[in-house]
């Protein structure tokens, strides 16, 4: 039997409204239940490495009991992936990591495994861990993007740009507009060496837009390079223009190949300026301005910022990596416990997403 033609006629008034609204609340259902069974496995994983821990403890059960434990859970549940025994040392370590049960229910229980696993291996701070699993969670971050934001050490350094926000901003404007800045940018990215000029860096910049729209953080939309702007007749240039969509307003960066001058500061009020009376409308909160240098001295970055009526930050970037190379646990990173899954049978996919 087959189910009879759709018909062509058109839907009722009405009709398609409520299909919108239908599909919005299915799918709403759908990543409720995923959360849902996310959570549920992280519990499970952390009850189980509260276990470990607490046997280990009180009954001196040694590391072999977590290999032995391994092969019998997975003749138990031989559907179920995720006890290796590589990944029952992550439950230990886990549950060691958090022994607050609130934590795990409340922040990172809503992340899923994966993204646990890299909170451990690359973070051995705790108040760290728990700061990058709350903006994962806040952002929407994938496993791979909370990765580079470790990497590149995105909390630590958000929020450090010298600025005059406070003072010439209103709140929460000021606050939010603090936290969108970072010092310094991370722009090994563009492969470019310490001596790249500023066209070289905003040719590249461009070329990377989209890593550069990911070091910048959320919020940042693109608007052009080398913008145009017509005062009286003269033509001037602003480096890059980007809109930011919860701040809303533009946002002008001008790169300087040296190190920070205070009459930098000069031209960007300029353009500023410029852009609020060409460009923005009326809905658009006052441009703000952020000098992109090679190196600056801070006080004197603040000094030249006290007089300045207009919104500016100033900041470093950094063309070469500048992190120190360690940044490991001693426990086994996520390739080699990928690699020791592949070994046993389990699926990869299966156990980290």
């Amino acid at each position: 039997m087959t189910d009879s033609p759709i018909s062509l006629t058109p839907p009722p008034e009405g009709y398609t409204d409520w299909l919108v609204e239908l599909k919005i609340r299915i799918h709403t259902a759908q990543q409720r239940a995923t959360l849902a069974v996310n959570r549920e496995l992280v519990l499970l994983y952390w009850q189980i490495g509260c276990d470990i821990l607490t046997r280990q403890a009180e009954q001196g059960w040694g590391a072999k009991v977590i290999e032995r434990l391994a092969q019998d859970l997975r003749a138990a549940f031989p559907e179920m992936k995720g006890f290796s025994r590589a990944n029952l040392m992550y439950m230990r370590a886990f549950a060691e990591a958090w022994p607050d049960a609130t934590i795990v229910q409340q922040a990172v229980g809503q992340l899923p495994w994966g993204h646990n696993l890299v909170l451990l291996t690359r973070l051995k701070d705790s108040q760290q861990r728990l700061a990058y699993a709350q903006s994962a969670i806040t952002h929407g971050w994938s496993r791979n993007v909370l990765n580079i934001h470790i990497e590149t050490r995105l909390l630590e350094r958000t929020g450090k740009a010298v600025t005059n926000f406070e003072t010439r901003l209103p709140k929460p404007q000021s606050d939010l507009a603090r936290e969108s800045l970072k010092d310094p940018y991370r722009l090994d990215f563009l492969g470019l060496g310490r001596e790249a000029g500023e066209r070289e860096i905003e040719n590249a910049l461009v070329k990377h837009v989209t890593e550069f729209l990911l070091e910048l953080g959320a919020g940042f939309a693109f608007v052009g390079r080398q913008v145009l702007l017509d005062v009286g007749g003269d033509e001037f240039f602003i480096d890059l223009l980007f809109y930011h969509l919860k701040l809303r307003c533009y946002i002008v960066i001008e790169l300087k190949g040296g190190k920070f001058k205070p009459e930098h500061l000069g031209q960007l009020g300029f353009y500023l300026t410029a852009v609020d009376r060409q460009i923005k409308s009326e809905h658009d909160n006052l441009t703000i301005g952020l000098l992109l240098c090679k190196s600056k001295n801070k006080v004197v970055a603040e000094y030249a910022l006290g007089d300045k009526t207009q919104p500016m930050g100033i900041a470093e970037y950094k063309l070469l990596q500048c992190l120190p190379a360690d940044l490991q646990t001693s426990l086994p990173s996520i390739e080699q416990i990928e690699r020791e899954l592949g070994n046993d049978g389990s699926t990869t996919g299966d156990m980290l997403e």
